[in-house]
């Protein structure tokens, strides 16, 4: 399945796509606070008066380089092992939708209880995936 790769592909473009959504809401907010952004590195304080949007999207793309290594490491270890199969395609796709749901949650209203959820999913769909590959090593 030489199209297995391509949900890690389109999880690394959303989170460039992230990335722009960042800069565009936490360059123009701190530039309104101060115009040296050295002052952010000499006062971390200054931080907390950014909005709560330009927070948000900054949490998030570090989100989305947390959680999801897990998920290019089993990507690239299924693919590399040869161990692909419909369910880890299935989890795959699964798991970046979940994830995109995630960043829509967290740059929008923020909602801890409805991220989590979408959290513990996404882990599942890892879980299935590393388990299913490991029983197919057995």
């Amino acid at each position: 399945m030489s199209h297995f790769l391509t949900p890690a592909l389109a999880l690394i473009i959303w989170t460039l796509i992230m990335m722009m959504v960042m800069y565009k809401r936490r360059i123009p907010a701190m530039a309104a606070i101060s115009k040296r952004t050295q002052d952010f590195i000499d006062d971390p304080a200054l931080g907390n008066k950014l909005p709560a949007s330009a927070r948000w999207a900054a949490d998030n793309f570090n989100h989305l380089h947390e959680n999801p290594t897990i998920f290019y490491a089993l990507m690239f270890v299924i693919f590399l092992m040869d161990k692909v199969t419909p369910l880890a395609l299935y989890c795959a796709w699964a798991y970046v939708a979940i994830r995109i749901v995630h960043s829509l949650v967290q740059i929008t209203t923020n909602n801890v209880l409805v991220r989590f959820g979408l959290f513990v999913l996404s882990a599942l769909m890892l879980i299935i995936m590393a388990l299913s590959m490991a029983a197919r090593l057995i």
